[in-house]
């Protein structure tokens, strides 16, 4: 009994024990939870985590407002229209970007580039700058690399009609805009809303800029609503950056090859469209080819036709190789993949031009025939499925208009100064939109898709090409309220608007007419031009001339890879709309 109670008084004696050992064990066990958790909301690591599995951004979290003690964030914003890709950070691209975007700049040769006209004090147009006016010959070879000026707009004419141009951009007040009406066709930017601060200059250094979460987490992969309007918008990073480089593709025209050129900066590559109302996707060119599998694409029309054949080459090359089987006549590429050509003709005016004489004007002076076709284009008009028409730079160029059989007018040619001229270039170029598309529009052979890619904006600054114009030192699309309004962009986009809406009520077949309005969205993208490099001579004038001018720039055509680019993705999805069901964009 003895041993019994003792062994029982020692069992008992340990049981406090091991409940006070628990008890302690629990409450460390609480104290370290406790403390774990403070951790995790004092130093989150979960997106970090999200972000190495699941690509989740970090930049999202980031606010687009700073305190006082850190301006690092907003010295510098993005433009109002402008928002970034939910990627990965595009550390590295700030060391592309000069830091002084007012270092020299390169210059070229200018013998490519747009005859100006001279205009008089008066307003009265004379004779060009540039004496070498093309002569009308149906050469594609020697033409198509004379590219025009775009001068602004002025609210004058004078006697003969003829509308006179001042020799730049509007940059301040004191220079005239047009008086157009309430139904002048200048298109009205619809961008995100914005606040009352004004945004800082588009020039500053990309280290700065500030992340956005405007877009989904995929924006250039997403879908597309068919209902979708494409063309008002935002331009935003995308970090992913292009689909080629200019030494992964072998067609690029030597002017459009800026990096190739000594162009120092990269950041407008990685600029992207995105619609305000749905997502547009990066080209996919496995889909364009699938699509177009036995059928053939036509770019018809100047040298920015040619730009925008070769963007898209460009990308197509990435997936296969095409075959060269084109001629003097017609450039034609096979991808034998899906038994798809594409193609490009060149037709400067779309319209039928002659140099013969004429009535009163002489031999060589180019003759456009308003109201007929190119006829070099409506016999192989049935052999295209669809067909993208670029035009509207060359009617800055010496030309004679006539218009039911009649001479009506002309541009940089007048002789008779006591008669008045019926047509000006502005008016020829609406005709001659109505003209080409109501013949495509009527022709009994014709049931492809026909695009028109509405007048692609320059940005010329300061003066034309070889009068001091300049677009040196832009690196990154324009900001909302930061757009130079240009006259006469405006109103040739206008009358393309008007051209384009006469043809479509005069369709009896059954072709689709559909309007591709790059205007306004491309008037914010001054930094896609090549500027001065537009010439790989290592030598090449980069400073300022002994007039403080500098050399001469191409801010007409668009580097590639590029902006241009985005046209690619809307000749994509419009023919995806019409192939695989979706809206109309003709309405």
């Amino acid at each position: 009994m003895t041993w019994a109670s003792a062994k029982g008084s020692i069992s008992m004696n340990h049981y406090p024990k091991i409940v006070s050992w628990i008890a302690v064990s629990v409450g460390g066990m609480a104290m370290f939870l406790l403390f774990a958790s403070w951790v995790l909301v004092s130093f989150p690591i979960g997106s970090t985590v999200s972000g190495y599995f699941y690509g989740v951004d970090s930049l999202q979290k980031v606010e687009l407002s700073s305190p006082a003690g850190n301006q690092s964030l907003v010295d510098s914003p993005l433009p109002d229209n402008v928002v970034m890709s939910n990627k990965e950070d595009r550390s590295e691209s700030s060391s592309e970007v000069p830091t002084s975007l007012n270092s020299p700049v390169g210059g070229s040769e200018a013998k490519d580039l747009p005859v100006v006209p001279v205009v008089s004090e008066n307003g009265a147009l004379g004779k060009p700058i540039d004496p070498q006016v093309p002569s009308g010959s149906s050469s594609s070879s020697g033409d198509e690399n004379v590219e025009t000026t775009h001068q602004t707009l002025s609210n004058d004419t004078n006697s003969h009609g003829q509308v006179s141009f001042s020799g730049s951009h509007k940059e301040s007040e004191d220079v005239a805009k047009p008086d157009l009406g309430s139904s002048n066709g200048t298109v009205t930017y619809v961008g995100p809303e914005t606040n009352d601060t004004t945004p800082s200059s588009t020039d500053s250094k990309s280290e700065s800029i500030p992340a956005s979460s405007h877009l989904p987490n995929d924006a250039s992969s997403g879908s597309v609503d068919t209902g979708c309007d494409l063309y008002h918008g935002s331009w935003f990073f995308d970090s992913s950056g292009p689909q080629y480089t200019n030494n992964t593709c072998p067609v690029i025209t030597q002017m459009q090859n800026c990096q190739g050129n000594g162009r120092p900066d990269k950041e407008y590559e990685n600029w992207r469209w995105k619609p305000h109302q749905c997502d547009l996707p990066r080209f996919d060119a496995r889909k364009f080819l699938e699509l177009m599998r036995g059928k053939t694409i036509a770019y018809i029309g100047d040298s920015v036709a040619r730009n925008h054949m070769e963007a898209m080459l460009c990308i197509l090359w990435q997936v296969e190789a095409p075959r060269n089987r084109g001629n003097k006549k017609m450039q034609r590429y096979y991808f034998k993949s899906t038994n798809t050509f594409v193609v490009r003709i060149w037709s400067s005016w779309l319209v039928k031009q002659t140099s013969e004489a004429f009535d009163y004007a002489p031999e060589g002076v180019t003759k456009l025939h308003l109201d007929a076709p190119d006829d070099r284009l409506m016999d192989v008009l049935p052999q295209f499925d669809v067909i993208v028409f670029s035009s509207g730079h060359w009617f800055a160029k010496q030309s004679v208009y006539i218009l039911n059989n009649e001479i009506v007018g002309g541009q940089l040619w007048w002789p008779d100064k006591s008669k008045q001229m019926k047509i000006n270039n502005i008016e020829a170029f609406g005709i001659s939109v109505e003209t080409i598309l109501t013949a495509l529009a009527t022709h009994p052979n014709y049931t492809g898709i026909a695009i028109v890619r509405s007048f692609s904006p320059d940005h010329y600054e300061g003066g034309a090409w070889n009068t001091g114009g300049s677009c040196t030192g832009k690196v990154r699309p324009l900001a909302l309220g930061q757009r130079v309004e240009n006259g006469f962009t405006n109103i040739m986009h206008e009358k393309q608007v008007s051209g384009f809406n006469h043809a479509i009520k005069k369709l009896n077949n059954k072709s689709k007419l559909k309007l591709m309005d790059i205007t306004e969205a491309f008037e914010y993208r001054h930094d896609g031009h090549p500027g001065p490099y537009r010439s790989p001579d290592p030598n090449k004038q980069t400073k300022r001339g002994p007039d403080g001018r500098p050399p001469p720039q191409d801010c007409l055509h668009w580097c590639m890879p590029g902006p241009v680019d985005t046209w690619n993705e809307f000749v994509l999805e419009i023919i995806r709309r019409e192939y695989e069901g979706g809206s109309n964009l003709s309405s």
